[in-house]
C-alpha cells in the first residue's frame, strides 16, 4: 500500500511538472512560478494594503499559450486580522490586495496563493505557491536638503524632499511640519510608489525674526506607526527690503509713529522688487 501510495504522489507530480503551467508575477516586481514554488515580495508596514498581480496567460501540457488560462486567484490562510481582496474574474491581469493588521508585529509572515482554471477547461488545473513577506515599520527611506537655511522675513526658502519607498505598498505618504509659530500649510500628500523614489519641493517661510526648528514629519497614510521625521534649522533675519515689503503684508518689524511712512516704505520695497 505504501508503495502505491507513493506512486501516486510520484506521478502527481510528474503531471503537475508535465503540464507546463505556470504564473507569471508581475507585481510587485517580476517572477515565474510553478506549483508548489515560494516567492518573497518584500518589506511592508503594519496596517499598508499591497497588491499581487499576475497575468492570466499560461501554458498546457502542449506547451500552447493560454490567454485567459488562470481565471481567478485566491489567497488563502492569512495571519489573523489580515484583511484580503481576492481578484476578479477573467480578466487579462488578476489582482489580489492585502492588508496586514493594523497592529501587526514586526516579522515575517506567510500565506498560500492560487491561480485556478475554472473546471479545468484549459488544462492548467491550479498552481498554488507559497508567498512570505516582511512586515515592518522601516519601509522607506527619507532626505531632506538643506537641514540649515537662512531667510528673509515672510521669504520662503525651498526644501527638498526626497521619499524613497522601499516597500511593496503604494500607500500616498503625508508631509507635515511643526514648530513654526507663523506655520499654517495644510499637511501635504505625497505619491511614492513600491520601489521608488519620490521628490517635492517644500517651500519654508516664517514672518517673526529668530532661530526655529522646523519638524518635518513624513507619515504612511494607511499606518501611523510608518513615519519618519527630520529637523530643518531655519534662521529668519530681517533685512531693509523684506522689512519694507513685510510692511505691506501688514507685519511691520520696527515699530514707526506715523502711518504715512508705512505707506511710503512699502512704495519703496515695491520699487525695489522692479530694479
Amino acid at each position: 500500500m505504501r508503495n502505491i501510495a507513493l506512486m501516486c504522489v510520484v506521478l502527481s507530480f510528474l503531471a503537475i511538472m508535465s503540464s507546463g503551467a505556470y504564473v507569471k508575477v508581475i507585481e510587485p516586481y517580476n517572477a515565474t512560478l510553478y506549483n508548489s514554488g515560494s516567492v518573497y515580495l518584500g518589506d511592508v508596514g503594519p496596517g499598508q494594503t499591497f497588491y499581487i498581480t499576475i497575468t492570466a496567460a499560461s501554458t498546457n501540457s502542449n506547451g500552447l499559450l493560454i490567454n485567459y488560462g488562470w481565471n481567478s486567484f485566491t489567497a488563502m490562510n492569512l495571519p489573523e486580522g489580515w484583511v484580503v481582496q481576492n481578484s476578479s474574474f477573467n480578466t487579462q491581469t488578476l489582482s489580489i490586495n492585502i492588508r496586514p493588521a493594523e497592529n501587526a508585529p514586526d516579522g515575517r509572515y506567510s500565506f498560500n496563493l492560487t491561480a485556478i482554471n475554472t473546471g479545468n477547461y484549459s488544462g492548467l488545473g491550479t498552481v498554488q505557491f507559497t508567498a512570505y513577506v516582511n512586515v515592518t515599520t522601516d519601509v522607506f527611506k527619507l532626505n531632506l536638503s538643506p537641514t540649515n537655511v537662512s531667510a528673509g522675513i515672510g521669504k520662503p526658502t525651498n526644501i527638498y524632499i526626497t521619499i524613497d519607498n522601499t516597500g511593496v505598498s503604494d500607500s500616498p505618504f503625508v508631509v507635515s511640519v511643526a514648530g513654526l509659530p507663523g506655520w499654517s500649510a495644510q499637511p501635504l500628500e505625497v505619491i511614492a510608489l513600491h520601489s521608488t523614489t519620490k521628490s517635492i519641493v517644500f517651500p519654508l517661510y516664517e514672518y517673526t525674526p529668530g532661530v526655529y526648528t522646523a519638524v518635518f514629519h513624513v507619515e504612511s497614510l494607511a499606518s501611523p506607526l510608518v513615519y519618519k521625521n527630520t529637523n530643518v534649522t531655519l534662521v529668519v533675519k530681517p533685512s531693509l527690503y523684506n522689512d519694507y515689503l513685510a510692511i505691506g503684508q501688514g507685519a511691520p518689524i520696527f515699530p514707526i509713529i506715523y502711518e504715512p511712512a508705512y505707506a511710503i516704505e512699502y512704495l519703496i520695497s515695491r520699487l525695489f522688487s522692479f530694479i
